[in-house]
């Protein structure tokens, strides 16, 4: 089976990269070792632990590429606020989408959501989709690539994109170096119902051990649903995930300073090691990673997901016009364009994450007053935080065209 472009990895931004190729007039075939069904939705059904806070910009995209009504149409929570303080100062900084005229600074959404908006999409075009493909080999062939799938199928493109998230067979099996470390954290990801609403307001508090974010969900119209990531030491997170369900939310509410009540009941935990990953390079011959294949961060502001959507849009961006000007899409030269746009700003965000999370982990007492003071001096600054909030909502900087307003 041969296609101009193989995408591996249906995930939410490999799903997004197929769509916004649609009218490409490429062959292109997008494959996954799940079933790429549309899971039933059920809108008393349990939270699923996974969730994204997806940006003004990646709402855009999603919404031209016809995902977002089938988003909104199961589960999505707007939030219109973002308060943060540190646990062992004084220092707290309150965002808000009216700083900047807008109506909201993003919403929260079930990772499983956006899949399932994105896979009715794409059954309902003309993509090629080759489900319960597993990546055995990838090798080159004269100017293709020839993937042989578990089962012994085989495979041919000319460029082929790694969309298969953060452990990526494709970047394993290209040789693709990366720059990685471990976080030395593991987040405890859950969803809890608490006492009190949630104001519609990401809510965050960095204690001794980690960051703690309480991140707002809405069924029925209450509001008394948060997801939480909890980023602690692998030894805190070991005793939180062997507590019973009456101890795990006591310990909860205390680190969380009771700012919304009582803890009153808690979904099954899921407990993952932090890692940041960043590849060298995004692209080869005929070869572009994409996503988490090419970057993971901290899951420190919810970001990860909208950088990747940010990817697609761009690296599609890219392929369309060396189409339209008939040029061979699996160049290098070609696909460094896209390399070019994204991994400043990648990067840039990494950076800023990782010190911000560094700041807030330092122990020693001067750096405890610096930010501290950062914090209130920050919230005393309305033109600084409104230039926060429009990089968080994707008002500025180098955007795709499916992601300008």
């Amino acid at each position: 089976m041969r296609a101009d472009l193989l995408i591996v990895g249906a995930g939410m931004v490999g799903s997004a990269l197929a769509l916004a190729l649609r009218h490409s007039g490429l062959d292109i075939l997008l494959l996954d070792g799940s079933p790429l069904s549309v899971k039933p939705y059920d809108n008393e059904a349990a939270f699923e632990p996974r969730v994204s806070a997806l940006s003004a910009a990646s709402q855009r995209i999603l919404e031209r590429l016809g995902a977002w009504d089938g988003i909104a149409r199961r589960r999505a929570t707007p939030y219109t606020d973002m308060h943060v303080w540190d646990g062992s100062g004084t220092g707290q900084i309150h965002f808000s989408a009216a700083s900047v005229h807008a109506q909201v600074l993003g919403h929260i959404v079930e990772n499983r959501v956006v899949q399932d908006g994105l896979l009715e999409r794409l059954h309902d075009s003309d993509i090629g989709l080759l489900p319960n493909a597993r990546l055995e080999q990838l090798r080159r062939s004269g100017d293709e690539w020839l993937l042989t799938l578990a089962d012994g199928r085989q495979l041919r493109a000319p460029l082929v994109v790694a969309a298969d998230g953060a452990n990526s067979a494709v970047r394993r099996l290209t040789g693709c170096e990366t720059r990685e470390w471990d976080y030395l954290h593991h987040a405890i990801v859950t969803s809890v119902r608490c006492s009190a609403g949630h104001q519609s307001t990401a809510w965050q508090r960095f204690t001794d051990d980690g960051p703690l974010a309480f991140l707002p969900l809405t069924r029925d119209g209450q509001q008394d649903w948060c997801s939480i990531v909890w980023s602690t030491t692998p030894e805190h997170a070991e005793q939180l995930m062997a507590l019973d369900e009456p101890a795990f939310l006591k310990a909860l509410e205390r680190a969380f300073e009771g700012r919304l009540g009582e803890v009153l009941q808690a979904d099954p935990r899921v407990c993952v090691p932090l890692r940041q990953r960043h590849a060298k390079r995004y692209v080869d011959e005929g070869l572009a990673l994409i996503g988490d294949a090419a970057h993971t961060i901290h899951p420190l502001a919810g970001q990860g997901v909208n950088l990747g959507f940010l990817d697609a849009a761009v690296l599609a961006e890219v392929l369309v016009n060396a189409c339209e000007r008939g040029e061979r899409l699996a160049d290098v030269k070609v696909l460094s364009r896209y390399e070019r746009r994204r991994m400043p700003h990648n990067l840039g965000l990494m950076a800023a994450m990782e010190g911000f999370e560094r700041l807030f982990q330092a122990n020693p007492l001067p750096l405890r007053w610096l930010r501290n003071s950062g914090l209130k001096l920050v919230e005393q600054m309305p033109e600084a935080k409104a230039l926060f909030v429009r990089q968080a909502l994707g008002l500025s900087g180098d955007l795709p065209a499916l992601a300008r307003p």
